[in-house]
């Protein structure tokens, strides 16, 4: 019997902010004799809301009274006003994500759609749900092949890396249809990027000169040539560092990817030419044709995804939730919750607890919790293929003794990549002293700086929507 979850996808962006609604449909996929094993069987998008321009009370400023109007005449469209809505993701992208004020914007838009909506603007993230959207990651994973998906907006250019539909490696770089912004015939304001690529060209620019289409052409071919320096087709200059968008990864693309991939607000300027170079007041349809003529889109085997424009949201919408394992264990008001740092044990460390080892656990949280401004913490780490009675036994002691350093409300979690968590956690219950709060998880596997998002118990309690995130604000 199978169930289904509502998704929100909300994605304030440099030019565009846009939401979706996804409808997922999960089913227990094993034997009737069988452990369950729960996962999403299909992805329905349910409403797309239209593009609206981000509102922005200066350049600097986004204007929150403004953007929720926005989305909440979105959520009532969508016949979502009065809630229902399980899961999803609000990013803040690009630029947007620097804006003065975005840090009470995102935690605003995030309470717009209740208990477990994920708040996130990684820009390596962003790389990656932008290629789940446009389709790049399903189409590495059917063709068993590698992919790179570019998403190219309005200030940032968002590169991912699909290997087999897993994402491998991401990146950004200060790219985009909108560092230089055109009205009147006149530039109107150029970003601190574009500025940086004039200035390696040679190109004199400023605010207030004519939009010449000869000048402004040179500096989309120079980001051009700067993106091809990303895929490896020509070798890294000092302005490449230069562009790299803060917070992102060093990011290298193996060479000759099968697929290459366009998403994001300029990708329609890439398949499709425009009549008018400046129809949206920026630079973006230049920047289309000078990719469209580029080394990327020549040398490389160029294709259309899904989606473009929205890949974003879509991917935000119903690509960031996953499920737990279904072999699991919890008790205790633990869910939903929102936000918690995973903090991943080295396997030293992980093989301390299995030998009864409290030292290496309690030196490492304590030092870990000292970082983080939060009462929760999840304890992740790899598990063992097949745990015995005494490693079981030995871990749960350290795990239960640990408990006592945290706050009486606050719960024990764990999650693990492999399947354990039943037998751990139903050993850590029966020593943890009074009724704090305990959730055991499997089948999840986090990295270095990551937080978790947990959801209420599905498919009769089985399982656990889960987002993975790393978050820009920390």
């Amino acid at each position: 019997m199978g169930q289904e979850l509502v998704s929100v996808g909300i994605d304030v962006g440099t030019s565009t902010t846009q939401v979706i609604f996804s409808r997922l449909a999960m089913e227990d996929v094993a034997g009737y004799f069988s452990v369950p094993q729960v996962n999403i069987v299909s992805k329905e998008i349910i409403y797309k809301g239209p593009i609206h321009e981000t509102p922005l009370e200066s350049p600097e400023i986004i204007d929150a009274a403004a953007l929720s109007s926005l989305i909440n005449a979105d959520f009532a469209e969508a016949g979502f006003a009065g809630g229902g809505v399980d899961t999803g993701a609000a990013i803040i992208t690009g630029e947007s994500a620097r804006k003065e004020n975005a840090r009470s914007v995102l935690e605003h838009v995030s309470g717009l759609a209740g208990d477990f909506v994920v708040s996130t603007a990684g820009p390596d993230l962003e790389a990656i749900i932008a290629g789940q959207g446009s389709g790049a990651a399903s189409w590495s994973q059917k063709n068993n092949s590698r992919a790179v998906n570019l998403d190219i907006g309005g200030g940032t250019t968002n590169i991912a890396v699909f290997e087999n539909g897993e994402a491998s490696s991401s990146g950004a770089l200060d790219i985009g249809g909108r560092l230089v912004r055109i009205s009147g015939g006149k530039i109107r304001s150029l970003s601190p990027a574009a500025l940086a690529v004039a200035e390696w060209k040679g190109l004199r620019l400023e605010a207030g000169d004519d939009a010449n289409t000869g000048t402004l052409g040179r500096l989309c071919e120079a980001m051009a040539e700067i993106l091809d320096m990303a895929m490896g087709l020509k070798k890294r200059e000092p302005v490449f560092e230069t562009l790299r968008t803060p917070g992102s990864a060093y990011f290298e693309i193996p060479p000759r990817p099968d697929g290459v991939f366009i998403s994001g607000g300029v990708a329609d300027a890439v398949y499709e030419a425009s009549d008018d170079p400046f129809v949206y007041g920026d630079i973006g349809p230049l920047l289309g044709k000078a990719l469209r003529q580029s080394a990327l889109c020549t040398a490389l085997r160029l294709l259309r995804g899904s989606e473009t424009i929205r890949a974003t949201v879509v991917g935000a919408g119903s690509c960031t939730v996953s499920l737990s394992g279904s072999t699991i264990f919890y008790r205790g008001d633990v869910f939903p919750r929102k936000n918690v740092p995973a903090l991943r044990l080295r396997p030293a460390e992980e093989a301390a607890c299995y030998r009864g080892e409290d030292g290496p656990l309690s030196e490492r949280a304590a030092w870990f919790l000292s970082q983080h401004d939060s009462d929760d913490l999840a304890v992740s780490f790899a598990g063992m293929r097949n745990p015995g009675y005494a490693e079981l036994t030995a871990a749960s002691g350290v795990f239960s003794r640990w408990a006592s350093s945290l706050k009486p409300s606050s719960p024990l979690i764990i999650v693990t990549e492999r399947d354990m968590a039943k037998a751990l956690g139903q050993m850590i219950a029966s020593r943890l002293s009074g009724e704090r709060p305990l959730a055991v998880l499997d089948s999840i596997r986090t990295g270095e700086h990551s937080y978790i998002d947990l959801g209420r118990p599905v498919m009769g309690g089985v399982t656990v929507p889960v987002v993975i995130k790393t978050l820009i604000f920390g």
